[in-house]
């Protein structure tokens, strides 16, 4: 009998965790931390791309309440001025600084946007670098992707971010410390049916971002001092007006909002999503990930049992497709069970 009370135990245990993963919207790593670790905020420079609307918006409105220092970049200007308007903190609005920037302009452009961004703050040099900026065309087919639309996903997505980090990141080694906080997607851990190419740019940001920090380690012996966390939310807001996926836009975006988006798809807010992301990065995680039910089982499935994961995809796949051709919901369980079209 005695035997029975540390297996009830157990038990209690396996299903709480079980519960929280069911009802979570984070992986369990990043649910445990709980809250933001302040002393790793306030005061520290962060430089946020594609700061002009949805995560990128409320990721700069939740870093200035918490003390720290902005660089806000995105294209408008304009868009950026109103974002910097309505800001509150230590710093903020008067000390945020406006970058205007354009990830696919080259890289002599990047290379006096990251002297400008290093000069900003006497004294200071950019601590967080958050590559939110992100481009996707709607979900098609992967076949009836273009090379225009390939070229402009991978410039903006992959050529861009990775440019811009060659040139800061020698700063940051210099300084002998910095953060690469990385908004990647659950299209760069898994299969994206309908969303191939962004997937492709994704995965290509996971390997790149993992890759350098395991090199800088090495390398420059930055073992704690520079960090990089790749992020995979179902969703990255950035350049593109769109909202992709169970994250919500902000309501000063909503007009940009394809009517694909506006379905029955349970969204994550981008204030929650926001939240979480500051307390990866606060925590110094390596990888997190960001969404509801049945995006995280998915993620799960495929890193752990990719077998089974990879098979789950496959059975959706055509089915997601026509889906988003439909304005339907692309994350619905409903996909497992509806028939497979006949070709």
């Amino acid at each position: 009998m005695i035997f029975l009370i540390p297996l009830l135990f157990i038990t209690i245990l396996i299903l709480n965790d079980l519960f929280k993963f069911a009802t979570g919207d984070a992986d369990l790593t990043l649910m445990s931390k709980k809250r933001v670790k302040r002393e790793e905020v306030e005061d520290k420079v962060f430089w946020i791309t594609g700061a002009s609307r949805g995560i990128g918006e409320v990721l700069a409105k939740q870093l200035a309440s918490l003390g720290a220092k902005l660089i806000l970049s995105a294209r408008n200007e304009a868009d950026l001025q109103r974002v910097k308007s309505q800001l509150t903190g230590k710093y903020a609005p008067a000390e945020v600084k406006i970058l205007p920037l354009d990830l696919a302009s080259g890289e002599d452009s990047l290379r006096e946007a990251v002297e400008r961004a290093e000069s900003f703050f006497s004294g200071y040099g950019v601590d967080y670098m958050i590559h939110n900026a992100a481009y996707e065309r709607p979900k098609s087919a992967a076949l009836e992707v273009g090379e225009e639309s390939l070229k402009a996903i991978f410039n903006v997505n992959v050529f861009g971010t990775v440019s811009l980090t060659r040139l800061l990141a020698p700063y940051m080694v210099k300084r002998g410390k910095g953060h690469f906080v990385v908004m990647s997607s659950a299209a760069g851990k898994t299969p994206a049916p309908g969303q191939a190419v962004y997937s492709a740019s994704k995965f290509a940001l996971n390997g790149y971002f993992h890759s350098l920090r395991s090199e800088v380690i090495v390398e420059f012996c930055l073992i704690s001092s520079l960090r990089i966390l790749c992020l995979s939310t179902a969703v990255c807001i950035a350049l593109s007006e769109r909202n992709q996926g169970p994250i919500e836009a902000t309501k000063s975006s909503d007009a940009g909002i394809s009517a694909q988006t506006r379905s029955s798809e349970k969204r994550l807010s981008a204030e929650r999503c926001a939240q979480l992301i500051i307390i990866a990065a606060s925590h110094g995680l390596k990888e997190a990930w960001i969404s509801y039910q049945p995006v995280l089982a998915v993620m799960y499935l495929v890193q752990y049992m990719p077998t089974i994961g990879f098979w789950l995809m496959d059975k959706i796949g055509e089915k997601r497709v026509d889906a988003a051709a439909e304005k339907k919901n692309t994350y619905s369980l409903g996909l497992l069970f509806g028939k497979q079209k006949k070709t």
